[in-house]
This record gives C-alpha cells, structure tokens and sequence, in this order.
C-alpha cells in the first residue's frame, strides 16, 4: 500500500479536558501552577497516544491530541471551535477523570462545545460511582443526555478506540457502560504527559497509578465501587518503561495514586525495579505513595520504599477514635498500631502525611479540638489534611442516604469533602463548618509548627522540603477558601469563568479587586514562608537538634496504653486497649500449654 502523504491525511481532532471546578464565589478554581498532576489525564492521554500510533482510525487519518488541565489552564473555547471548524468538525471533546463536585462545571465546558455541532464524551468517578450504586437516572446525568452528551463508565483501557472509532463515524452512543467488565491494566499503555502539560505543576511532577481496586469496604469511598474489590497491577516492566519515558523529558518525580500501594501484590517488585533505576541507572527518583496503616507491618516494605527513592508517604489514618473507625467500617486501622507505624517511617527520615476526617458520628467540636491536640502530642506526624465526612455519589454512605430519602445539599459542586453536604447527629451545620475551618489554625499553629521542624531535623527531613509543605497546608485555607490538594502558585480568575447563574462582575471592578487580594494574599504568604525559613535556619545549626525528643518521637513503650490520650481519653481506645492485652493473654496461654 502507498504511503499517504501527512497533508493529504484528514486529522481527527481529540481534544482532553480536566475540569476544574467553581470556587465559593462562582469562579474557576485555576493557577499559574497546579500543585497535583491528573493522573486520569495521564492515563487518557497515553491511551490515545497508543491509539494514534496504531492508526486505529485507519491509515488515512491523523490523531491530533490536545491535553488541557483546568486547574492550570484556561480552556479557549472559540479557538477550539475554531480547530475543530478548520478540520471539518472532525473530532471529539474528551472531558476526563470528572469528579462530582467538577460534573456542574464538566457539564459548563460541554455546553459551547454542543452548541457547535462537536461531539463531547465524558467520563470519571461521578458517571461511573451513579452508574455503579444508584438509578442511571439519578445525581444528574439526564442533563448529559438532554446534551447529547456521551456518557463513559467504567476504564477506558482497551475501549477508547472503540468510542474513537464511533466518534469519527459521527455514530457516538449515549452510554459506554463497562462497569460490570473492568480491564486488567498491565501491559496496556502507561500513563504518560507530555513537559509541557507537566511544567504547569509545582515540582515538575506527574503520576501514574501502579494497580487499581481495593479490597476493604470503608462506607466513605467510592474507589472500592468505581475501580472495584478486586485489585489489578501494572508490572515491574510497565513501571520501569513510565520512568524511562519520563526520563527522557527530564521528570523524575512521581506521584504513584494508587490508594494503597502496600497492598499491592507486586510492590517488592516495582521497588526493586524502581532501585535498580536510582542506584544503577543514575535516575533520581523522587516518590510519593499512598498506603495503610498497617504497612509497617510488611518486611521490608517501609526499608525499601526508601530506597525506592519515597521522600512523602501518605497514610489513610482517618481519625484516632476507634468508634469513628467503627462507624466508617474501617476497621482495618488499628489506633495500637498507629506510633509504631509513623515512627517507622520517621526512622527512615521520610515525611509522613495524613488524611484525617471531621464528621464521624461520634465527633463534635469539643471532642475534635481534644483529638487534634492529642495528635500534635503524641503522633509523629508532619502534616495533616483534613477532610469533612462527605457523602460522595458513588459512596456506600451515600447510596444509603439517597434510597432512605435523607436530604443532601443538590450542589455538586460542593461535593468536594471541605463543604458540609448533609445534616450531622451532634453537630449544627454551622459549627461543623466552623470546626473545619479551626482544625487547620489549630493543628498548623506558628508553635506547633516549630515541633514539627525540629522533629524533621531530629528525622533527617529535608527542612527546605517541610517548610515547603507547611506552607501550603498552613495558609491555602485561610488565604484561598479551598482545600491544599486543590491549591496552587498564584491564583488565576477571569471574570468569564464566573458559574453560570452568577451575575457577571464589570472588569473596572472585578480586575483591581482581583489585584488587590493577590497582593495581601501574597504578603500574608510571604510572612509565613520568612518565619517558617527563620525557624528552620535556626534550627538546622542548633547544635542538639539531631538529639530533640519529644513525646510523639519517643519509641513505643509496654505502658503506653496507660499513660497516652490516644488511648485513654475515648471509649473506643480503652476498648480497644483491652482487646489487644486480651488477644495477648489467651495467646500467652496457648503458648505455656
């Protein structure tokens, strides 16, 4: 067969957005740079990439792929229109990874797209968590199909060439459902960005997720109904291929999102791999992981994450009362178990980070502020990231709500678990608000702030890369009124991508309000950053700073369930105390008999 010249071609035009979403005062959430790379954008992109390599369009058609993360871009829509004019509207709008609290605004970006004649799918955890526990009718989804907006479920390994295939022949179904038939994922494509999309991201990081699913049946998470209970793994060779790839443009730090790497079947695999790169290789690994709580518990894994090149790990601690573990069906994380696995890390000299959730049944204001003065005390943990308890579409917790008919806040928008989405037993609405927007103040405090430099340097934390962090997690809240993961450098607004609904701001108003508060913002931000650099400096030269020990560093000790808060101050942890010296007993016995 003749070769087809490359302008003689017809280009079909795949265009993949990431939605933001709309801030408290209507305005997408967007930055100079992003502090979090989408590893669903990733995995979309390097999927697509595949897809153009192999011509699956056929020999005659070019892929031309556009990437746009909203949350360090703004999205043209005329000069996309007009790509897509200047190719015959060839092509598809790809809106991925949608979260419910970006459905309202996914929905926003498809509107000018229809209204253009072009072709728009989408697809994420919201589509496929309603799909996967609710009506197909329910949570919004008959406004994808008042639209004609393409609704995709499920993961897109295999199947995108399929939707490709149909968009090109103008033939694009109203549903792709393939919830019930989820793929494996090794030896598929990688997840993959090109620099460019990258350096919009603070720390030229990207990621990549290592398996999919997860086997514990925690009611607040939608992973385990959207990526099912039955784990999936990329291999050792598929890793090793996303790290030469990335290499080769110059990135080596990653964000592996798996939602719990330790259970991962093949994670000494992976490390030994990801080894071989940093200390044979050359390659500078820089890692962040997620994990349980029980990790510590796997020989090796927390030795080897270290020299896996794992600088960050984050841990799914929750809470430190046992009853709110109860409650959440987590019942996997043990409070007895919580000083010996962080101190485990702390060993390592890697920093430890933590989800933490207000909201639980048990909680109230009191109980909360009791809890995070507890954790400064006696948890070696650097930082904390707090989330109010949300009933996510796709979540156990919230199926539960919608078929007993309990009400919940209609807005998904703000379903971003930092706003309060339905009523609490003991707590007001407003004093729930109220205790999340203490909690950080309470935690991030100048003084306690200080301890956790000098337990850094006490560590082997790289203080630059602490303040760095403390940064964010201490300033995002008050200064920007949004969650740090979903935090940046240097916020951006225009007063086009105000929600729609919302009176349109006049410019001579809106741009030197908009001037004015990045000015204070950054003032405010720059006081932190020379206070925090002070203590480090001073801190790093004090002569016993190796040698600082406070009550969180100190090593676990027989008498701690007697004389620690963590496990004297709740019934849950007295309970839970007595369980561990109960099991201990009968198996004391077993062994004398």
């Amino acid at each position: 067969m003749p070769d087809i010249s490359e302008a003689a071609r017809r280009r079909f035009q795949l265009v993949l957005i990431k939605p933001s979403h709309y801030d408290d005062d209507g305005y997408v959430i967007r930055w100079w740079r992003a502090m979090i790379p989408s590893n669903s954008l990733a995995a979309i992109f390097g999927i697509a990439a595949e897809c153009a390599e192999r011509q699956v369009l056929g020999a005659d058609t070019a892929i031309d792929i556009t990437v746009i993360d909203e949350t360090n871009t703004r999205i043209d829509f005329a000069a996309l229109i007009s790509q897509f004019k200047r190719n015959d509207n060839f092509g598809m709008i790809a809106l991925i990874g949608v979260q419910s609290n970006q459905y309202p605004r996914a929905l926003d970006i498809a509107r000018p797209f229809r209204d253009a004649g072009l072709p728009v799918s989408m697809g994420g955890f919201h589509i496929s968590g309603c799909l996967s526990m609710l009506s197909g009718d329910a949570i919004g989804l008959d406004e994808c199909r008042k639209m004609g907006v393409s609704m995709f479920a499920g993961e897109a390994e295999g199947r995108l060439e399929m939707v490709l295939r149909d968009a090109a022949a103008g033939e694009l179904k109203p549903l792709y459902n393939f919830m019930n038939d989820l793929p494996g994922i090794g030896g598929t494509p990688v997840p993959f960005l090109p620099k460019d999309n990258i350096q919009r991201t603070l720390g030229l990081s990207t990621s990549f997720d290592a398996g999919r699913g997860c086997p514990y049946q925690c009611s607040f998470c939608t992973i385990i109904n959207v990526q099912g209970r039955k784990s999936r793994f990329r291999s050792a060779d598929d890793v090793e291929k996303l790290v030469r790839m990335n290499w080769a443009q110059g990135i080596h730090k990653f964000f592996i999102t798996d939602d719990n790497f330790a259970r991962n079947k093949d994670w000494e695999a992976i490390f030994d791999r990801l080894i071989e790169l940093r200390e044979k290789d050359g390659i500078p690994l820089g890692l962040m992981i997620q994990v349980d709580t029980l990790c510590h518990k796997i020989p090796n894994f927390i030795e080897k994450s270290k020299r896996a090149g794992v600088t960050r790990v984050f841990i799914g601690l929750e809470n430190v009362n046992p009853d709110n573990l109860t409650a959440a069906k987590k019942n996997q994380n043990k409070i007895t178990e919580y000083r010996k696995m962080l101190l485990a890390w702390k060993a390592q000299g890697i920093m430890t980070l933590a989800g933490y959730i207000l909201g639980f049944p048990a909680d109230t204001p009191e109980s909360i502020r009791r809890d995070i003065k507890i954790i400064q005390e006696e948890l070696p943990l650097d930082v904390i990231e707090f989330f109010i308890l949300t009933p996510l579409p796709g979540s156990e917790d919230h199926q539960v709500l919608w078929k007993k008919g309990i009400e919940m806040d209609p807005d998904l928008n703000i379903y971003d678990v930092e706003h309060v989405c339905t009523a609490h037993p003991k707590m007001s609405k407003k004093e729930w608000e109220d205790i999340y927007q203490e909690a950080w103040s309470l935690y991030y405090s100048p003084e306690h702030m200080k301890t956790l430099l000098r337990r850094g340097a006490a560590t082997g934390i790289k203080l630059s890369s602490l303040v760095k962090v403390l940064v964010s997690f201490a300033t995002t809240v008050p200064l920007e009124n949004v969650h740090p993961l979903q935090s940046g450098l240097v916020r951006l607004k225009h007063p086009s991508e105000r929600r729609p609904g919302l009176k349109r701001e006049h410019p001579l108003l809106f741009w030197p309000r908009f001037a004015f508060d990045t000015i204070r913002k950054h003032v405010s931000l720059a006081g932190t950053i020379i206070n925090l650099s002070v203590s480090a400096f001073l801190i790093a030269r004090d002569a016993g700073a190796k040698s600082y020990m406070d009550k969180a560093l100190t090593p676990v000790a027989e008498d701690d369930e007697d004389v620690l808060d963590l496990f004297t101050k709740t019934a849950g942890g007295t309970a839970a105390v007595s369980h561990i010296k109960k099991v201990a007993e009968l198996t004391h016995s077993r062994k004398a008999v």
